[in-house]
């Protein structure tokens, strides 16, 4: 099933026209239930208290929005350290070994940098299931030297490993971790909720029109900003693996 949040532009165009449409519904409503001078100034009160609501719950998504990427790239960076710690300990494995597992290593690399990169699910699911047999090749390339010598140092060596697994995991963890549904349909609500207050307390049909357009559209664009953050690979804003793209380009021979 196709998640809309995934993708920022649909989003935009989906809340622009059902937050106009809802705006119209209050227009309608005002025409057959006209405020009178006595309902005016408590309807300009619950308004202000939903507006203010509405403003409160954007700003909440966009917090945990913007939380989730700050994670996302704090993650990726401890990635590229641990992949670079391991490449650097491998030299403490004999010499046979090293050359084993430093080439596993970049090619883990690579894979990890297309991860960040790929735009369709498709290559993310088969980049998934490489990154799942290199780590299984990676495991068994350090196993053998730790059975065969179990020293302190070689133990360094598979630390450093199980910090390389363990790195992925947090990452693919950080990607899942998403504003809940339940949040969006919270926010879609309560905008639906503000956009027939709006159009029901518009005083005159030109201001009304006027509303129509503005509010609509500023709130269409916050919703799509909160989703573009939101989502770690259909978006605009993404996180770039620079750090690891730094690292392949220190590993790669000149």
């Amino acid at each position: 099933m196709i998640d809309i949040t995934d993708y920022p532009t649909a989003v935009l165009l989906v809340a622009c026209p059902i937050l106009w449409l809802a705006a119209r519904v209050g227009v309608r409503l005002s025409r057959q239930l006209p405020l009178d001078d006595d309902m005016r100034q408590d309807f300009n009160t619950l308004q202000a208290a939903a507006l203010t609501l509405l403003g409160l719950i954007i700003a909440f998504s966009f917090s945990l929005a913007a939380e989730r990427y700050n994670q996302r790239k704090n993650l990726e960076e401890a990635e590229a350290n641990a992949i670079g710690t391991a490449y650097v300990r491998a030299a403490l494995l004999p010499a046979a070994d090293a050359a084993k597992l430093r080439p596993l290593l970049k090619a883990y690399l690579d894979h990890r940098i297309q991860y960040y990169t790929a735009f369709r699910d498709s290559e993310t699911r088969d980049i998934s299931k490489q990154t799942a047999k290199l780590q299984e090749e990676l495991w068994a390339a350090v196993v053998g030297p730790a059975t065969a010598t179990p020293t302190p140092i070689v133990a360094l060596v598979v630390s450093g490993m199980n910090e390389v697994l363990n790195a992925q995991g947090y990452t693919q963890a950080a990607w899942w971790n998403r504003i809940p549904g339940s949040a969006w349909g919270l926010m879609g609500v309560i905008g639906l909720f503000c956009h027939i207050l709006v159009g029901y307390g518009a005083r005159s049909l030109a201001t009304a029109r006027r509303l129509l357009f503005i509010f609509p559209a500023f709130i269409g664009i916050a919703f799509a900003f909160i989703a573009d953050i939101d989502a770690p690979r259909h978006g605009i804003i993404r996180v770039s693996p620079q750090n690891l793209i730094s690292l392949a380009n220190s590993l790669s021979p000149p």
